[in-house]
């Protein structure tokens, strides 16, 4: 995730700088600073790095405990702070950075590295409302914002927009393999998946109908349609297991909160 949001920021040009501290920096990370897009700091220390507006903690949930001490140096150096943890509190940051840090967290997801996504911010109890404009100013360039005024939903958030992209791509994924089972080729059937599936993307995106109402559009009475979607909403099918899918995502965010 952090990844791609660097490539929503590089992309969108509307930072003066971005510094990123990496000691152990990933390819995309190494492109961008070889083309001169960020600066790359390997060494976790901050002193090394000139006032700046806000501090973006892209860490692992797991790895948070870990890096007390570079919390407690970000708290002493950023002015507001956004995480994009999943799980990890704004109560439980606040705690390792000190000193009544403003602490905002950002669930993004990875199609906002085209501009794409959506993100949902939840402001904590220091933030100010010059902190809330510039979180949004921040997150904006990578698509919609929505603002959550119960934190206890970000587990929810993560579950459904947070981990959806994957839940998509594997839509993709399972729709070339059935199209390969019916005889397709493969590069055939991968096409017609991706396209398929970024289509009714864009098309729902763009059309304010209810989504229920573009599904009947499709479906014809009696139709391919309506046989295929008689397996997907049987009991065992589609919609059970997304609601499935989505409480066990929902469940593993409220876990690691516990673990931190």
């Amino acid at each position: 995730m952090g990844s791609a949001l660097l490539r929503g920021w590089v992309a969108a040009r509307k930072l003066d700088k971005i510094y990123v501290v990496e000691p152990y920096p990933s390819d995309t990370v190494n492109q961008l600073a070889g083309d001169k897009a960020i600066e790359l700091i390997a060494e976790s220390g901050l002193r090394q790095i000139p006032e700046i507006a806000a501090a973006v903690l892209a860490m692992k949930p797991q790895t948070i405990k870990a890096e007390s001490g570079l919390l407690q140096e970000l708290g002493l150096h950023a002015p507001l702070v956004l995480s994009i943890a999943a799980g990890v509190t704004t109560s439980h940051l606040m705690a390792q950075l000190g000193r009544k840090p403003r602490v905002v967290r950002a669930m993004p997801n990875t199609p906002g590295a085209i501009g794409k996504g959506i993100t949902v911010l939840y402001a904590g109890p220091e933030v100010e409302p010059a902190d809330r404009r510039l979180a949004q100013s921040l997150m904006s360039a990578f698509g919609e914002i929505l603002w959550l005024k119960d934190e206890a939903l970000l587990d929810a958030v993560t579950a459904v927009s947070g981990s959806g992209p994957a839940y998509v791509f594997l839509m993709v994924e399972a729709l070339a393999a059935a199209g390969r089972a019916e005889g397709l080729d493969a590069a055939t059937a991968e096409r017609l998946a991706r396209f398929t599936v970024s289509g009714a993307g864009a098309l729902v995106a763009n059309d304010p109908r209810p989504a229920e109402d573009l599904r009947r559009d499709v479906t014809s009475p009696g139709g391919t349609t309506e046989a295929a979607l008689g397996v997907l909403t049987a009991p065992d099918g589609l919609v059970n297991l997304m609601k499935r899918a989505v409480a066990a995502a929902t469940e593993r965010g409220k876990a690691l909160g516990k673990n931190n």
